[in-house]
């Protein structure tokens, strides 16, 4: 009896480690990448090699490929930290990513990859956020209720986006618009200086390091970025790096000092962004994601916007455990705690040395 026939759309796909710092590569990617409308901003090569460069963790890249054609990526960077162990995280420092592939065997076949160089690199665990995931194949760890993203489209004018918030909330940001407050806007020095000196404060007083300030250079250099900050009388109390990609705007990492809260600073500060985004032309606003049940969670949904939940999926090698690297979870209660007694000159010294292996 003839083998059935087998068409080549069905043939199982080859995958490949390459360098998404390589220019062909890259342009490869960008390629399949424009061919899908599932693609975020964290797919993109520019995404993974600015991660690279301002954190000093490598970035790679698995492809999948049929009959000479890309059928599906995996961007991956590879983190190590002394504190948190060695991972592959898709994508480094990125609340998106994941798998794309045209089939869910093409998705499996590269999850399977993505086991094996694991267990070549000696990772603790490969770290999947969003994307397709490996449906059916053992030992993933699959969450839906962990994290939700918030998106919603930008209103036409000023007024209707004022409307568009629910009445408390715009309140509140009737009294940041009402502050003597000044707004900037640019990519400059003076920008990332502000920038950093008020992001830095924000997460040490949320209890967690601060990223490397070359990580935030490099993302803006590489990509569609700006930021936006707020001074009350010439000092900067709230500022945001922004992320631009294919019509949406993504407040991506953001904060204010405690001088923020009292001047509604960080309201003013996000509708300040939908003003600008829109003059841009974005028309959706991409909140970005949040812990379910935070209080910055809470504080999207006083927005407006509707938690979306974001699907999540993670490896271990067998006989290993999954890495515990949630600053809200009981196991590092007391670590947060104690951070946010540090004193700000010690936290930015020793946080970026930490920051940099939490992918």
């Amino acid at each position: 009896m003839n083998a059935p026939f087998r068409p080549a759309l069905l043939a199982a796909p080859r995958c490949r480690l390459a360098d998404p710092g390589e220019p062909g590569v890259a342009a490869r990617i960008e390629r399949y990448l424009a061919s899908t409308t599932r693609a975020t901003v964290f797919h993109e090569p520019r995404w993974l090699n600015a991660v690279s460069a301002g954190t000093g963790n490598r970035a790679l890249a698995l492809v999948a490929e049929r009959g000479g054609e890309m059928c599906g990526y995996l961007p991956l960077v590879e983190a190590h930290s002394p504190i948190f162990g060695r991972i592959l995280a898709s994508s480094g420092f990125a609340v998106g990513g994941g798998i794309l592939a045209d089939d869910a065997h093409t998705a499996r076949e590269l999850a399977a990859a993505a086991e094996e160089l694991a267990l070549r690199r000696s990772a603790s665990a490969v770290e999947l956020r969003g994307g397709d995931l490996p449906a059916g194949r053992a030992g993933w760890t699959v969450s839906t209720s962990s994290h939700a993203g918030f998106v919603a489209p930008l209103a036409p004018d000023d007024e209707a986006q004022l409307l568009a918030i629910p009445r408390k909330q715009r309140a509140e940001v009737r009294k940041g618009l009402a502050h003597d407050l000044t707004v900037e806007i640019g990519t400059a020095p003076a920008d990332r200086a502000a920038h950093y000196a008020v992001y830095a404060q924000s997460v040490r007083n949320l209890g967690t390091p601060v990223f490397p300030r070359a990580l935030f250079d490099r993302v803006i250099d590489a990509l569609d970025a700006d930021i936006l900050t707020v001074r009350a009388g010439g000092v900067p109390v709230a500022s945001v790096l922004s992320l631009y990609h294919r019509g949406s705007v993504m407040p991506y990492w953001g904060g204010g000092t405690r001088a923020a809260r009292g001047l509604r600073a960080n309201d003013r500060m996000y509708f300040e962004l939908m003003r600008h985004a829109r003059a841009r032309g974005c028309t959706r606003f991409d909140f970005g994601r949040s812990k379910t049940g935070s209080g910055p969670f809470h504080f999207k949904r006083n927005w407006g916007f509707e938690p979306e939940p974001l699907a999540y999926a993670a490896w271990a090698p067998p006989g290993t455990a999954l890495r515990d690297a949630n600053p809200l979870s009981p196991k590092r209660a007391r670590q947060t705690a104690l951070w946010q007694k540090l004193p700000l000159t010690i936290a930015n010294r020793i946080g970026p040395w930490i920051a940099r292996g939490l992918a």
